[in-house]
């Protein structure tokens, strides 16, 4: 994690209260445990994050008392979900708590879902954002978004859910084109998106529940 209070990446993570969070995975894992696993989603991708060298801290929006306390833990500074108005309000929320105290802080939203999340290859995606005032990086179905960035002095106008590439790059976001960031285009929706993560290489949290369902 960078250190210096001039340099480094605020990056912004959203989280659902786990009661409600990945429900199109229950189908393959179960009413039980997809609550767990979408705490171990976050908590892999901000333990990756916090390890990057490019990221100063890691925000992460959530009203849900468990996963506040889990992702607290492991150094994440949590924002309350005040607006309570859904997935972009809750970022642009952050966003703006983030430089209440840091006014032209670079500041990116992350998704929560990023379970084989490495940091070097966040740190190549944080690197290409840098040389523009905004700029996205879509999943690996090239429909949703993963990352969108905000650079000095820019407001970060997040467009997520759904066809949310074709939003962002609408909205005049420059699409970060990398080759070998699979890890940070991974977010992790239904069965099919656990087993392309784990094939990837999950952290750990994810991995002790992981491995179980992919039997």
């Amino acid at each position: 994690m960078n250190t210096d209070p001039d340099d480094g990446w605020s990056l912004v993570v959203p989280l659902k209260p786990l009661a409600r969070a990945k429900s199109r995975l229950a189908e393959a894992t179960g009413a039980l445990l997809r609550p767990r696993l979408a705490l171990a989603f976050a908590q892999d991708t901000v333990a990756a994050a916090l390890e990057c060298a490019r990221v100063r801290d890691v925000a992460v929006v959530t009203d849900d008392p468990v996963a506040a306390v889990a992702l607290a833990a492991l150094g994440a500074r949590i924002v309350p979900d005040s607006p309570a108005a859904g997935l972009n309000a809750a970022l642009a929320h952050g966003a703006r708590t983030v430089r209440e105290s840091r006014p032209d802080a670079r500041v990116a939203a992350l998704n929560a879902d990023l379970p084989a999340l490495r940091p070097g290859e966040l740190a190549r995606v944080l690197d290409a954002a840098g040389k523009f005032p905004r700029t996205f990086l879509p999943d690996a179905a090239e429909i949703g978004t993963t990352f969108l960035s905000a650079g000095p002095g820019v407001e970060l106008a997040p467009a997520f859910g759904g066809a949310s590439r074709r939003r962002h790059l609408s909205s005049g976001a420059v699409e970060i084109r990398l080759a070998g960031v699979d890890s940070v285009r991974r977010d992790v929706d239904t069965g099919e998106d656990l087993a392309a993560a784990l094939a990837l290489g999950v952290g750990p949290r994810t991995a002790a529940h992981g491995c179980r369902t992919a039997g």
